[in-house]
């Protein structure tokens, strides 16, 4: 793997060197995002959470967020009264080594001098990020790579989950870490994944996190299928969970994580998405980018996209590789899709050479390569309320 990461302090190394301006509440939404319109930069993202309200989950997953490798410098914007812990987020950037800055709308003046005061503090930190910049050869064992799917059809569990399948056997092998989640549409497949469980505390947790992911869409009355899905040729939730599981390959599953923790030692980890306790936010994860922000916060330097139907969708922080497993959607959004994985069906390509394909360009992607989603200058973020208790110790490898 010939590629350049971005070493921070902690050790680890980023695939990008990204400036992210949070909104700490929904009232600096606005001003966060003039800030970065007018930066016109593809390196400054925007991301934020919007409640007032305080939430322990929120809180760790952007501190998670402002210390991840691929992120070089951070820009807090607030308006003043909200509940977010700012201080907290600010110097939980700073002791990682991140240049930080904090605008606070009610103190500057109002909109229009905090969004001078943002652009201003904008080219200061690009400044103070670029003298910090130290470059390190990367490779694959630094890499932790995440794995969703979204507008699955009847393919997806047979092209595109499978070759994905194929390139976490290849990443394990080469020392990488990967994360598989989605517990909601893996309801059913518990016995098989406790089966491959590196341990027996490992498998009671697989089997504990379907269980509560069952419970809680029951509560819901709503489970993880949409109606695009069974337009798509799927007939059941079963069978898209038997398709969903696919992704995570045969490796031994290591330990189970919940959003933001991040894995302990190289390997293959199930995430639990769904919140402990009772129901009290609605839904676990209200779109794709909901879960591809949780497995960034919690190390992931990109995310591997499988989807039937076709999907645009990209990430701020952390690039998306998006690989269709339907060759008429590769047809119809190629210029949005990375890889086509439909090609398996008319012989033209294999599981293997498909899977074989998306480690070339994770490797391609790492050094700097764009993705399709990056040059369309997609950047989604979702961040809302969740609570979840702390994986025990037996959750992770020993």
């Amino acid at each position: 793997m010939n590629a350049q990461g971005y070493l921070r302090p902690d050790g680890r190394k980023g695939i990008r060197d990204v400036l992210i301006v949070a909104y700490l509440v929904e009232c600096a939404h606005h001003t966060a995002r003039r800030i970065v319109d007018l930066a016109d930069d593809p390196q400054v993202h925007l991301v934020g959470f919007p409640g007032c309200y305080p939430n322990d989950y929120a809180r760790r997953m952007m501190k998670a967020l402002v210390a991840h490798p691929n992120v070089g410098g951070v820009i807090l914007v607030s308006l003043g009264c909200e509940s977010f812990d700012r201080e907290g987020v600010a110097a939980h950037a700073a002791a990682h080594g991140r240049p930080v800055e904090t605008i606070v709308i009610q103190q500057v003046g109002g909109t229009r001098a905090a969004i001078e005061q943002g652009r201003a503090a904008v080219g200061r930190v690009k400044a103070q990020m670029a003298a910090a910049q130290v470059r390190v050869p990367l490779s694959l064992s630094d890499l932790v790579v995440g794995t969703v799917c979204g507008g699955s059809d009847g393919t997806s569990g047979i092209t595109a989950n499978p070759a994905v399948g194929r390139a976490f056997d290849g990443l394990v092998d080469a020392g990488a870490t990967c994360i598989f989640e989605e517990t909601g549409e893996m309801i059913g497949c518990e016995g098989p994944m406790a089966q491959r469980a590196g341990s027996p505390a490992v498998a009671d947790a697989i089997v504990a996190s379907i269980a509560k992911a069952e419970t809680y869409y029951r509560t819901m009355g709503f489970g993880s299928f949409a109606p695009g899905n069974a337009e798509g040729g799927l007939s059941s939730q079963e069978e898209k969970s038997a398709g969903a599981y696919v992704k995570s390959g045969s490796r031994p599953i290591i330990g189970v994580i919940k959003p933001p923790e991040r894995t302990t030692a190289p390997g293959l980890y199930l995430m639990d998405v769904v919140p402990d306790g009772e129901p009290r936010f609605g839904f676990p994860n209200i779109s794709d980018n909901a879960e591809i922000v949780e497995m960034i916060a919690s190390g992931a330097h990109l995310t591997l996209f499988t989807t039937g139907r076709g999907s645009v969708v990209g990430s701020a922080i952390a690039p998306v590789i998006k690989i269709t497993g339907n060759p008429e959607t590769w047809q119809r959004l190629g210029e949005d899709m990375d890889i086509n994985a439909g090609a398996i069906f008319d012989g033209s390509a294999t599981l293997d050479s498909v899977g074989a394909e998306i480690v070339a360009l994770i490797e391609a992607v790492a050094g700097g390569a764009e993705t399709k989603s990056e040059a369309m200058g997609h950047r989604e973020f979702i961040l809302t309320y969740k609570a979840f208790e702390p994986s025990g110790p037996g959750c992770f490898p020993r």
